[in-house]
């Protein structure tokens, strides 16, 4: 039984097999699709079943009310702030790897082992092509010279969302309140739609420079998503951004191991496999992230926008100032267009 199963079957699977079966149960954010390549040569290299129930939303609802008789094996998001929500819920529970370990970054991973990166996603700016900008901070972003030239999401999206809190981590509240005005001055028009949408206002003129995530490019630029969309991306270039004195950051999808996971060996040895160099080039090849894997190969088109080099601040410095960031969002009426 391959593919998304729904609720009523997975209360059957938990109650006819046994703890010991050749299978493993992931609950994802994530769009299945997305890594169904990588599950599929798990399952061929191991023989392990993979099982997938993507939650657009309520992830952590759905595990609550399940409780100890949960099928779930392992829990996926793409966004740590998630996986951080998942831990404090109590619904992970730690891993000990020496492969995991030695593998994903200390700054990418929980230290207790409730939770470890897979992939990474830069914070980037995209750029009119004919732009004369080589190089930028993410302080830089607030500067008067992109009056009205600044096209951007809305604030209180995750990705923003930790964007801000990195920089209350970095600057400290006052100096992000004042960053987070700049910024919002800079607005070409309303902070809305998605990433992608930057890169269509730059192309239509409607802004010079837009944030957005790197992945995005490469699903525009490899024709992923459509002709249009490749026409915006031949409108633009990507400059990785950086904090003064820092590096760029960097976002990542990951995965913990469920507190009552009926297969929990398993699941530790498919999150083992997801970090593996098959498995990263794979992820690469099929969403444009950046391996957590140092010896993995990054996709070309994401290769080409330069050398990635990550702050190095830990994700885990970032987490206590995510309710701040998205209460200074309000405050400065980011999402407000004037």
């Amino acid at each position: 039984m391959a593919g998304i199963l729904s609720a009523a079957s997975f209360l059957v699977l938990g109650c006819a097999v046994p703890a010991l079966a050749q299978e493993v149960n992931i609950y994802t954010t994530r769009e299945p699709g997305l890594i169904q390549p990588i599950l599929d040569a798990f399952t061929t290299e191991t023989g392990v079943k993979v099982n997938t129930v993507f939650l657009q939303d309520g992830l952590i609802e759905r595990v609550k009310a399940e409780g100890e008789s949960s099928p779930a094996d392992l829990l996926m998001t793409v966004d740590f702030g998630a996986l951080i929500d998942l831990v404090n819920a109590g619904l992970t529970q730690p891993v000990q790897s020496d492969i995991l370990e030695a593998t994903v970054p200390e700054s990418l991973r929980d230290p207790d082992g409730n939770w470890f990166g897979l992939s990474g996603r830069a914070r980037v700016v995209y750029a009119a092509k004919d732009l004369d900008l080589d190089a930028i901070t993410y302080e830089q972003l607030a500067d008067e010279q992109w009056r009205g030239r600044l096209c951007i999401r809305s604030g209180q999206h995750p990705y923003n969302t930790a964007m801000i809190a990195a920089y209350i981590a970095k600057h400290g509240e006052e100096e992000a309140r004042t960053w987070l005005e700049g910024v919002k001055a800079n607005q070409a028009r309303v902070a809305a739609g998605g990433d992608r949408d930057g890169a269509r206002d730059i192309a239509a003129g409607i802004c010079d420079i837009a944030i957005a995530n790197s992945y995005y490019y490469g699903l525009m630029t490899s024709g992923a998503g459509g002709d249009e969309q490749k026409a915006w991306a031949d409108a633009i270039k990507v400059i990785l951004p950086t904090f003064e004195n820092g590096g760029t950051l960097v976002n990542i999808s990951g995965a913990g191991v469920a507190a009552h996971a009926p297969h929990r060996d398993e699941a530790v040895k498919l999150l083992e496999y997801l970090v593996s160099e098959p498995a990263q080039k794979l992820y690469a090849e099929a969403n444009f992230e950046h391996p957590v894997n140092a010896k993995a190969e990054v996709h070309p088109i994401i290769a080409g926008i330069g050398t990635l080099t990550p702050d190095s601040m830990a994700l885990t410095e970032v987490l206590p100032y995510r309710t701040r960031a998205s209460e200074l969002v309000d405050e400065v009426n980011f999402d407000t267009f004037n």
